[in-house]
């Protein structure tokens, strides 16, 4: 069945959404079965042993605090069906490259104290960056929904890239923020783009669009040229009216008398 529109499928958007939460679960689950740290896989500044969580530390939420990782779920869940259902050309490309950048740029960034910077928040604010963004610069009335919608839910967010609160990455969820509004300039002109006019059209193909204005005023013009010639047509033809005047006096009758 043929598409009546740009984007993705409802449920390829669904699927990858729910394979990623799957994923962030399962190593949840595990982090309980095992002994070992698994924090210890997360980003450490500035360290060779931390680059390793440049790929790991999305996957890292805290043992001991599942409010953590619930609080991540939803969104990771709903911006990345968002991304892949309206984005699905770049989605993957936006999605890896989100991945590594963030990291990275928060391995490069961030202070080094000793702590592990654990968790998918990062991403998050990478999405929240990417699809706010993209929609401005598309001028495409469904992504631009997609941008209200995402300020709507997430605008508070933006009070995240600040050292507002101990124990929180703040340089991960600037990182993120970067790197999604990077993401959204370098995939701009890829992915779902807003419908052109035809006049649009024509002038990239090199097709002067038609004048209207002149058109107008030579039908004006034309207009002008028919009323004088009616005018002269009618100054040929003249009627003249000749008055005669009658004589008041009036004629003896004839009578007969009987």
């Amino acid at each position: 069945m043929k598409k009546n529109h740009p984007f993705g499928s409802g449920a390829e958007s669904f699927l990858a959404a729910t394979f990623l939460l799957v994923i962030l679960w399962l190593v949840y689950w595990a982090e309980h079965l095992f002994r070992y740290d698994f924090a210890q896989l997360g980003v450490l500044p500035r360290t060779i042993e931390g680059l390793k969580g440049i790929i790991l530390m999305p996957f890292i939420h805290a043992k001991t605090e599942i409010q953590h990782i619930v609080n991540n779920s939803f969104p990771t869940f709903l911006l990345v069906s968002a991304l892949f259902y309206f984005y699905r050309d770049v989605a993957l490309k936006v999605l890896t490259y989100g991945w590594i950048l963030t990291g990275f740029l928060l391995w490069l960034i961030a202070e080094n104290k000793g702590a592990y910077h654990i968790g998918i928040s990062g991403l998050i604010y990478m999405l929240v960056g990417f699809l706010f963004v993209s929609g401005v610069l598309r001028r495409f009335l469904p992504l631009q929904a997609i941008s209200l919608f995402v300020v709507f839910l997430y605008g508070s967010l933006i009070w995240g890239v600040f050292p507002m609160e101990e124990r929180v990455s703040w340089e991960g969820h600037l990182s993120g923020f970067i790197v999604g509004i990077v993401l959204a300039f370098n995939y701009r002109k890829q992915g779902p783009q807003r419908p052109k006019y035809q006049y649009e059209i024509e002038k990239e193909m090199g097709i002067e669009p038609p004048d209207y204005e002149a058109e107008y005023n030579e039908l004006l013009r034309q207009q002008r040229e028919l009323e004088e010639q009616q005018k002269d047509t009618e100054n040929q033809f003249k009627i003249i009216y000749h008055y005669s005047t009658k004589h008041q006096e009036d004629k003896p009758k004839d009578e007969t008398q009987r």
